[in-house]
Order: C-alpha cells, then structure tokens, then sequence
C-alpha cells in the first residue's frame, strides 16, 4: 500500500516517477491482532497504526546509527510503502517474537517492524493474511477533542481496514514530516495523540484545498491511482 502526497518536490509522497522508483523498493509491516473473539474497532484500529508508524519514526533505533536507521532510510529513499496484515492466536504470538514495536489502543494492538525489502518479507509476517481485513465501529466516533491531530479519511473512497490503517500511517507520516524539530518532540512527549474521522463531503473539499498534508496513493491495491484519501491536520500545521 503506497502513496504519495502534494509538497516538496523532493519529498518521497511526490506522485510523479522519480529516481525513487529506480531505487530498492522497501516496505513497512504493520499487524493488526485481530481475535475472531474479540476484534478491535475499526477506528481504533486506525488510529493505533497511524501512532504506531510514529512511534517507528521517532525510536531511537530509527535514527542516527540506530540498528533500524539503515533500513529506514533505505525506506524512505523510495516510494514509501506500507503493509498492513493480520494476525490471531498462534500467529500473532510468532509475529511478537520479532523484532518490532507494539502499540496498544483502546481495542487494537498493532505490532510495527522495521523496513523489509519487497520481496524479503520475514516467514512469520509472509504467510499472513493482507486481503479481508474489515472491522466495524460499534458506535459512530465522537467528536476529537480540541487541539487533537486529526486524519481525515476521504468520505469518497472505500477502503478496507487493512487498507484504511495503512492509509492513515501515511497520512501521520506526512504530518511528522512537516513538523519541527521541538513540534515533533511535544507531539512524541504526549504520546501521540491522534484521532482518525470523516468528514462530511463539504467539509473533505475543503480540507483538500486547505494545504494540509494530503495524501493520494499510488494505486497499487483497492483503489485507483491518486486517490485523495487522508488530509493530515496537525495543530501546528494550521
């Protein structure tokens, strides 16, 4: 699950063919524990892997000479891809086991790992299942509190959890990108509060025109290319 974005021209969201395709292409793995017992919901779910990618982002061992800081650069040289899959039981346990970062939210556990090549995916994450990953929210979302990170999801595209999730980690990514050195610190110091909504179709036209962060995908699952799917509204941004 790819994207790309509006801003800068060298920025890894461009739509357009750059010297990122020619370069390796990497992924971010993300999975979801999804128990049949007792699945997440779906914003929830949402929202835990948007501050999962944060909290891959801003680790130590993302950055400098970092043990993940080679892969997330090799990453992020490239188009910037992410995979979400799904785990239970047995399965979700192996996926433990590796080395990784997992974010818990109200309902959701998602387990964040390093960069992997396209093709060089871990046995455990393999052979779990991406396609069919759908989740309900058993009341509709309130309102986000004030001063909250927003994504807004577009109202307009029908995307599956899986899908969604990753949707929304680009879109934080996005916002992360944006952000000074001391706003992305107060954003890592209060934890990463992050809400994920919809918004009504007025409204989603006029967050797209706002020059927020968008992101519009790259098309290569569910939904056709440039797709405007997330607009990343950070307080700090506005």
């Amino acid at each position: 699950m790819s994207l790309d974005s509006t801003p800068p021209s060298d920025s890894p969201f461009q739509h357009s063919a750059t010297a990122r395709d020619q370069a390796p292409q990497y992924v971010l793995p993300l999975v979801v524990r999804i128990e049949r017992a007792s699945p997440p919901a779906r914003t929830d779910a949402l929202e835990t892997a948007a501050r999962a990618v944060l909290v891959m982002l801003s680790d130590e061992r993302s950055l400098g000479d970092g043990e993940w800081a080679q892969a997330m650069r090799d990453w992020q040289d490239a188009r910037i891809r992410k995979v979400v899959r799904r785990a239970r039981g047995g399965e979700w346990r192996k996926a433990e086991a590796l080395p990784g970062i997992t974010v818990t939210g109200k309902s959701a556990e998602v387990r964040v790992f390093p960069p992997v090549p396209l093709d060089g995916w871990p046995k455990e994450l393999a052979k779990l299942q991406v396609s069919g990953t759908d989740l309900d929210d058993p009341e509709p979302p309130v309102d986000a509190d004030p001063g909250v990170p927003v994504l807004w999801m577009s109202p307009d595209v029908d995307m599956s959890a899986g899908k969604a999730m990753a949707q929304a980690g680009h879109g934080a990514q996005l916002a992360w990108w944006e952000l000074s050195e001391e706003e992305r610190a107060g954003w890592r110091d209060a934890g990463f509060p992050v809400a994920v909504r919809t918004p009504g179709r007025d409204r989603w036209r006029e967050l797209v025109g706002s020059g927020l962060p968008l992101v519009r995908d790259a098309g290569f699952t569910e939904i056709a290319p440039g797709s405007c799917t997330v607009v990343a509204d950070h307080p700090a941004l506005r």
